[in-house]
This record gives C-alpha cells, sequence and structure tokens, in this order.
C-alpha cells in the first residue's frame, strides 16, 4: 500500500503524486487500485462522486439489472407451458427503476469504501492534460487544481455514437441513445431499434418484455455484424417472434418528429413502402473512444485511423509517461478488458516487466438465448487461412437445456487440426455468460479436445456441452447419434 495519499491542493498550488489515472471506470480504478497495492501513490479522477465509470453507472450493470427485469417477465409468461400459470406480469416502472439505482449505488458506494481502504485519492473532476507531466482538473463549481505525475493513465472510456451525428433531425426527446433508454422514460406501445449490434438487441429485449413492440433495423445482412453466423442463429430465430420486426439490410431514410411520435422513412429491400410512426427511436450503432478535451495535442500520443490511442504492449502510448487503457486504447470495447489493461499497466508503471498478451478475450451478449464466444471464430480462422476441425454439439441433445425449456442454441469448437489445440469457443444459449470461461481457460491454457473430454463435467448441467462438444472430435459424444467433426474446414471452407 502507498504510504502517503497523493495531495492535490484545490487552490491552483501545483502538487504531484506519482501517477494520476483518468477515468473511474472499471479499467480505471482497476489500474489505481493494483497500482496502490504494489505501492504506487495514486490519484484517481473522474466526474462521479463514486468510481465506476460508465459501466456501472450508465451502461453494464443497469443493463443486465434490467434484462434480469426482462428475465422475470418471460419466465411467468412461458411457465404456462410447465403447467404453472402466473397473472400476466404488472410492471410499476418507478420500483424498476429504483431498483436499478440501488444496485448502481450499492456497487460505486463499495468501490468508493476500497479506494479510501487502499489510499487510493479519489478526486472528482475533469482533467486535461496540461503537457506529458500536468493535469488541470476542473471541479463542477468550476474551481481548479494543478497535478504533476510521473506517469498517467489514460482511462476515458467511450460514449454513445450521438443520434443528431446520424440524423440531423434527431433533436426530439422522443429519439434516445443507451444511455437515455437505460433511464426507462417511458415504455412506447411502438419501438423502432436502430441497429442490430449487442446494445440494439439487449436493449431491444428489454423493451418487448416490458411490453413495447419493436422493430430492428439492421444496415447489414444479419443481427450481431462480425460474430459467427453459426451462434447468431438461434438468436435471431427467437428475436423473430419477440420482436415486432427484424429488417435487415435496411437503414433510416428520415426521422420527423411529430407531436406524440416520430415519422419514420425506411429504405432497403425489406423496407415497408410507407412511413412507419414510433413512439420513440433508439439510436444504438455504436461508440466512439472518448479521446475529446483530454489535451492530446499536447503530448506526443497519437491516434489511429479509426481514433483509438496507439499502445504497445504495455499500454504505453507514444509519450513515455502516459499509458492508455480500456475503450480508448482499441477494440474490443469491453469492460473486462480494460480491467486486465489497466492492471498490466499499473504494474509496469510499479517497474515490473509485463504486456498484455491475451490469447482468448470473451464477449457476451446478454439477450435469451445468450450469445458468447472466445478466442478464434471459424470466419476469422477462415480469413488467416488455417486448417481447423471445426465440432459442433446442439443444445437439443443436452439433457439440462431441456429442463430449462431451452434447447434453442449450441456450443461450438474451433480446433486447430495440427496439433489439436483448442483455438476458440461459441456458446449459444441461456447463460452462455457464465459458461464461457471455461472456453477461455482452454484457449489459454492451449488446451486440446481431450483436455476437455477427459475431464468429469457434472450431469446434469449446461457445462457437459463443452466436454460433448470435444468428444465429438473423437467420434464418441455419448447424446449424439452421428458423432463426428461436423463442418472440416480449411480456409477455403473444404
Amino acid at each position: 500500500m502507498a504510504e502517503k495519499q497523493g495531495r492535490v491542493n484545490r487552490s491552483g498550488k501545483e502538487e504531484s503524486t506519482r501517477l494520476a489515472v483518468i477515468g473511474a471506470g472499471p479499467g480505471g480504478y482497476g489500474a489505481a487500485f493494483q497500482a496502490a497495492d504494489l505501492g504506487v501513490e495514486t490519484v484517481l479522477i473522474d466526474p462521479e462522486p463514486n468510481p465506476g465509470g460508465v459501466c456501472l453507472f450508465r451502461g453494464c450493470i443497469p443493463s443486465k439489472a434490467l434484462l434480469h427485469v426482462a428475465g422475470v417477465i418471460g419466465q411467468a409468461r412461458d411457465a404456462a407451458r410447465w403447467g404453472v400459470k402466473f397473472a400476466e406480469p404488472e410492471l410499476d416502472l418507478e420500483k424498476t427503476r429504483t431498483w436499478k439505482q440501488e444496485v448502481v449505488k450499492r456497487l460505486v458506494g463499495g468501490l468508493g469504501v476500497l479506494a479510501r481502504n487502499r489510499g487510493v485519492r479519489y478526486l472528482r473532476g475533469r482533467a486535461r492534460l496540461k503537457d506529458a507531466r500536468c493535469l488541470e482538473i476542473t471541479k463542477e463549481e468550476g474551481e481548479t487544481a494543478v497535478l504533476n505525475f510521473e506517469h498517467a493513465i489514460l482511462a476515458t472510456g467511450s460514449r454513445p455514437v450521438r443520434p443528431g451525428a446520424l440524423f440531423p433531425a434527431a433533436g426530439s426527446e422522443r429519439v434516445m441513445d443507451s444511455t437515455k433508454a437505460l433511464d426507462l422514460p417511458d415504455v412506447p406501445d411502438r419501438l423502432l431499434v436502430v441497429g442490430g449490434g449487442y446494445i440494439g438487441l439487449e436493449l431491444g429485449s428489454v423493451y418487448a418484455a416490458l411490453g413495447s413492440r419493436v422493430t430492428v433495423v439492421e444496415m447489414t445482412g444479419g443481427l450481431l455484424p462480425g460474430v459467427d453466423r453459426d451462434l447468431v442463429r438461434p438468436l435471431a430465430q427467437r428475436l423473430e417472434k419477440d420482436f415486432e420486426a427484424v429488417l435487415l439490410n435496411t437503414k433510416v431514410a428520415s426521422l420527423k418528429e411529430q407531436e406524440h411520435s416520430v415519422l419514420v422513412s425506411l429504405e432497403g429491400a425489406r423496407a415497408p413502402g410507407r412511413e412507419q410512426e414510433f413512439d420513440r427511436v433508439l439510436v444504438a450503432v455504436g461508440r466512439n473512444p472518448y479521446t475529446q478535451e483530454l489535451g492530446l495535442e499536447k503530448t506526443r500520443v497519437r491516434l489511429d485511423e479509426k481514433g483509438f490511442i496507439r499502445v504497445d504492449p504495455s499500454r504505453r502510448t507514444e509519450e513515455p509517461s502516459l499509458f492508455a487503457i480500456g475503450d480508448i486504447a482499441g477494440q474490443p470495447m469491453l469492460a473486462h478488458k480494460a480491467i486486465h489493461e489497466g492492471r498490466c499497466a499499473a504494474e509496469v508503471i510499479a517497474g515490473r516487466n509485463v504486456e498484455f498478451r491475451p490469447r482468448a478475450i470473451p464477449a457476451v451478449v446478454f439477450t435469451q438465448p445468450e450469445v458468447a464466444w472466445c478466442g478464434l471464430t471459424e470466419p476469422e480462422a477462415r480469413e488467416r487461412g488455417l486448417q481447423v476441425e471445426i465440432c459442433r454439439f446442439p443444445w437439443s441433445a443436452s439433457g439440462r437445456a431441456l429442463t430449462l425449456d431451452h434447447p434453442e442454441g449450441l456450443t461450438k469448437l474451433v480446433l486447430a487440426r495440427e496439433g489439436r489445440r483448442i483455438l476458440g469457443v461459441g456458446i449459444t444459449g441461456t447463460q452462455a455468460g457464465e459458461l464461457i470461461a471455461e472456453g477461455v481457460l482452454a484457449v489459454e491454457m492451449g488446451a486440446n479436445p481431450e483436455d476437455l473430454a477427459l475431464s468429469i463435467h457434472p450431469h446434469p448441467t449446461l457445462s457437459e456441452t463443452l466436454m460433448e462438444a470435444a468428444e465429438i472430435f473423437f467420434g464418441q459424444s455419448t447424446h449424439l447419434a452421428r458423432s463426428r467433426p461436423q463442418g472440416r474446414s480449411t480456409a477455403d471452407g473444404r
């Protein structure tokens, strides 16, 4: 633990610290906590009253809380098939909002306690680089402070692509980004979701469960662009039932605000021939790294062609005193990736020789069914010209999936034909986000299918699907009549 806390003088007098961390999301607070544990004097700076960042205040945590509510509503409606009848769920929107905020409050309050216990000085304000060794920090009331540092970690995250950047007429209160949608302003009768990525599908699922008739438009030919089609297919089939419409190869031509609605013109292969009226529109077409207003122009820090800060494997920028982690340091823009990058940067600053070189960074889409993957996907292997074996285990053969009434889904292994190492794992199905961690371990440890097949998994569980997918490689999967690798392929798909 640090022997003393970083000092910040609020009168404008210059003070100093060994490490300044700008941004207190999971990457930022993770870096600050690791640095403090290693004895590095640390100041953590963020506009929010406690650590947490977008993930806790306006992203991962509130969205998963609402997805849990949506899941409970879905179960209540599905239970009639199992012989259990409930009255139609009634939504108290204010109580739902309050519960969501209580979850957030509890978590961020706990992080504040952890920061104090570690000796991390938390300063609420916005930081801007004066140069490569000095910050100016502005508090909400306009008061400023100056902080000199030996090193700084930039961890300012990202923000949603603003609707106005896409649609000049999108100034209506009825046109939302993901942040506003998480506030649950109301449950619109008809909701248009622009963008078929994970944010649009997760929030669309929430509003559909709460009672909205949801239409999704996606300009490409499939939902979750870039994700393995084998994994997306079961989700797409489910959403065709849950949503009023899923319009692919379609885009928004115009938005017009009406007195009580938004009039939308769509164009594309499946676009309706006339304008459509929606109560609200959610624009969920991605996020941009938050690198503006940081004073980067006063340093040697450089951005790549997509606006991310260039970093080396230790997360150091082209300015030796500055490190960058998380969403501003490149894809994937995921909280758990940021946490590990932050810990890496903190260790480097503490004098350790470490680099961030993961084999597998898991990704999870928290819809129903969930979609999760890690390591190399089959399309990526094909693009790289690798010779691979593909083993797919359908969840329709899983006893546990059937008892949960969620037989849709599959578990998929991507194996190197030479050496048989597991290169990637994909899972679609309920609780896939919990299951993918075993896949991460398999990829990171260089496991082969025999390692998974001979590891005894409890029965009946969903985790068995990983074991049985591995057994397919050896032609002996217990619960499949035809147990041979499916889709043996090289780069050209043979």
